[in-house]
């Protein structure tokens, strides 16, 4: 599979892709989209003449709208903002992807397990999340990957230079959430650290992520372990007060998905995120929130675990 302009072939021979790269000299503009009955404004920087060789699916061209499918619920990527409106680096993307399109964004708020099935009934046609890319959904859906994530550990800025590398986790004292990827991941690490006759892992359990950061704020314990983006938007919600180490594990790219075999929508999805990766809005959102550290070099499509990139 050819990357960011040459072709696409998908791993089975379900379909052909032909993506095709176009610049301009970039225009900042506003644009407001209505999202099921909430409204919102989005700023986009978009290139000139951006959309030409972008094409509507059928359904979006016959509707006047990109239907996405969301929780709205998991920030930030997605959650109502204090203004009562829909917002995070999702939102924000697909309403510029609507732009691209020349098409209303219309946010479709669904429960996070209704998502894959819904996709699979045909009920939409989009669910724009941040999912881990598995085998068992592969089964069900392909992926269009646009980010990537892991777990991180994060702890106060004076004790930054304490996590330098994978060593330094041995000897300290720090929080997971119980029965999480981090619970499990730091048995793990603790299980390596006495391997190699280093200092054992100190685990406390906490009920609540908030639970943990205190902890962490107050001294109790030296470190916090979770969701790489997750810790990320602590960072910047808690203004620098809880800080990302180097330390990432478990990476794994994240993507929205797109039922089996449709590759009308693929195309559309993946030629529109390509032009938001090119004119620098993708970037631009991913800094505002705090996220660059999870960007991924170009979108691509993932029907088989062949596909995926390293980053």
């Amino acid at each position: 599979m050819q990357g960011l302009g040459g072709a696409l072939v998908k791993s089975s021979a379900r379909s052909f892709f032909v993506t095709r790269r176009k610049t301009g000299r970039s225009t900042l503009i506003r644009n407001s989209y209505t999202l099921g009955t909430v409204s919102f404004c989005t700023f986009a920087t978009l290139a000139n003449g951006a959309g030409q060789d972008i094409v509507p699916s059928e359904e979006v061209a016959a509707s006047g709208k990109l239907s996405i499918a969301n929780t709205i619920d998991y920030a930030p990527f997605e959650y109502i903002g204090e203004d009562g409106k829909p917002t995070g680096i999702v939102v924000e993307l697909a309403g510029a992807v609507a732009e691209l399109l020349g098409v209303e964004l219309d946010l479709q708020r669904t429960p996070f397990p209704a998502l894959m099935p819904g996709l699979a009934s045909g009920r939409f046609s989009i669910a724009w999340e941040t999912f881990s890319v598995t085998p068992e959904r592969l089964e069900q859906v392909d992926f269009i990957v646009f980010l990537q994530g892991g777990l991180a550990v994060s702890t106060r800025p004076d004790l930054l230079e304490q996590f330098s590398d994978e060593a330094d986790i041995c000897g300290k004292h720090v929080g997971v959430s119980a029965g999480s990827a981090s619970d499990f991941l730091v048995d793990r690490l603790d299980a390596e650290c006495v391997a190699r006759r280093a200092e054992a892992v100190d685990k406390s359990i906490f009920g609540s992520s908030q639970d943990i950061v205190q902890a962490v704020l107050s001294g109790r314990i030296d470190a916090r372990v979770d969701d790489a983006t997750a810790s990320s938007y602590f960072e910047r919600v808690s203004g620098g007060q809880l800080v990302v180490t180097p330390l990432q594990y478990d990476v794994t790219p994240l993507g929205l998905a797109i039922a089996n075999d449709d590759a009308e929508t693929a195309q559309m999805m993946l030629s529109a995120l390509e032009r938001l990766f090119e004119n620098g809005v993708y970037e631009t959102v991913l800094e505002r929130h705090g996220m660059s550290a999870y960007a991924v070099e170009a979108p691509y499509f993932v029907d088989s675990l062949d596909d995926l990139r390293s980053k």
